[in-house]
């Protein structure tokens, strides 16, 4: 006779969940696939970071981005598009003069991928993309107060200055 697979007989990775196990992986997954109950809202420590304006695809957003304090090239800070009391959240790294970043609308959760290049005068333009790296979209932002922008990555190279074409 053949015993049931939950009689103990496999060891436990190996079983197939069955009762109370089953509805709670059930639960588990479908609340993983749910989009966020609670929307974000944004965060006090966000206010004083530098704030962008801009476009993502052809709608109009804002960001607030700031560095990180325990790790001098780590971003962080949030974004909304205009009009809408939510943020979405951002994190992630600057090498030279690229920007990559995550988001998130739930804090846990990644949902899209942001990669650009930051300009001389602060602006930052690339692509968002969805986790999988489709639905490009493009985004283009500017400090929304001149001169204020990201420091420096401390210690990263820095490209060697132009040659002038002024006669010597």
């Amino acid at each position: 006779d053949a015993l049931p697979i939950s009689s103990g007989v496999l060891p436990p990775d190996q079983r197939e969940p069955t009762g109370a196990d089953a509805h709670g992986a059930q639960a588990a997954i479908r609340e993983l696939a749910l989009p966020p109950q609670k929307p974000l809202t944004p965060n006090p420590e966000y206010a004083r970071f530098p704030r962008y304006v801009g476009t993502l695809g052809d709608r109009q957003i804002e960001m607030k981005l700031g560095v990180k304090t325990d790790e001098p090239s780590g971003v962080h800070g949030e974004y909304k598009f205009a009009g809408s009391p939510n943020v979405i959240l951002v994190a992630g790294d600057r090498d030279g003069d690229t920007l990559e970043i995550e988001e998130s609308n739930d804090g846990t959760h990644i949902t899209g991928n942001w990669v650009g290049k930051i300009a001389a005068d602060g602006s930052v333009s690339g692509e968002r993309m969805d986790p999988d790296d489709s639905n490009a979209q493009p985004f283009d932002l500017h400090p929304a107060v001149g001169g204020v922008k990201l420091p420096p990555v401390p210690g990263a190279a820095r490209a060697p200055p132009a040659p002038s074409l002024e006669p010597a």
